[in-house]
């Protein structure tokens, strides 16, 4: 299959009742964060059968996929980087040459298509695996902190989810730094998605690599915390310990 023909077959699957509740999910409103995203009205095992369906796609026709205009078949694109990066991210590859090659041309398409990834379920379902993955990686593409404090320090909302959500794969590898970094950078964001995502993040470094970081982490910064980020960090915490950090 071509890109042209993946996109052919999504739009006939199209179902109308499914896509209005998916635009009224993701706050596709005026003035709403997903303002003007347009969808076909596919849930996303459906988006994935496709993906099943046409793993042979040549990687230069991917981004014909991520610029189109339907949030699904930008879907599908991702989850086809994802489905190749992870194909070349085992244990076995990850020092051979050839792979390194292969992992970094990915990561370059990512980044370099970043803003099509504009709304939280994009970025949340590809970032981990690409990005968090590849800072576990030997990699050529130069220093991987400033390509992702790029991401951190940009302008795009999605950008900067990208650059926080990435690092639920590095906790999971037992590095917290990541997590540490990109919570202090993104403390003070204006936007709840990313009060969430920090919050998120902060509970699963806990759970993957140290609940006592995480407390260190909130006896500094719990007086200045949004509250979201605050009750999705103490989330998986006993009553008690829950009812103490939102007190503090």
């Amino acid at each position: 299959m071509t890109a042209r023909e993946i996109i052919d077959y999504m739009e006939t699957l199209r179902d109308e009742k499914q896509r209005q509740g998916l635009m009224r999910f993701f706050k596709t409103g005026a003035g709403q964060y997903g303002e003007g995203d347009e969808f076909l009205g596919l849930k996303v095992p459906q988006t994935r059968a496709v993906v099943k369906l046409v793993t042979d796609l040549p990687l230069n026709e991917i981004p014909e996929l991520l610029a189109n205009r339907y949030h699904e078949v930008r879907l599908c694109g991702f989850l086809l980087l994802v489905w190749r990066f992870e194909r070349l991210a085992t244990k076995r590859l990850a020092d051979d040459a050839a792979a390194i090659r292969g992992r970094d041309e990915i990561v370059s398409m990512y980044l370099d298509h970043a803003e099509q990834a504009n709304n939280w379920d994009l970025v949340d379902l590809s970032a981990p695996k690409i990005l968090g993955r590849w800072l576990m990686l030997p990699t050529a593409l130069g220093d991987k902190m400033a390509i992702i404090d790029a991401l951190a320090h940009s302008d795009n909302l999605w950008r900067q989810r990208m650059s926080m959500v990435c690092t639920w794969t590095t906790s999971r590898y037992g590095d917290p730094s990541w997590c540490l970094r990109y919570a202090l950078v993104h403390l003070h964001h204006p936007h709840d998605l990313m009060h969430k995502a920090v919050g998120w993040m902060l509970r699963e470094m806990g759970k993957q690599v140290s609940m006592d970081l995480l407390r260190d982490f909130l006896e500094l910064h719990v007086h200045e915390m949004p509250r979201t980020a605050l009750r999705y960090a103490i989330e998986k915490m006993s009553d008690d310990e829950r009812k103490y950090w939102m007190t503090k």
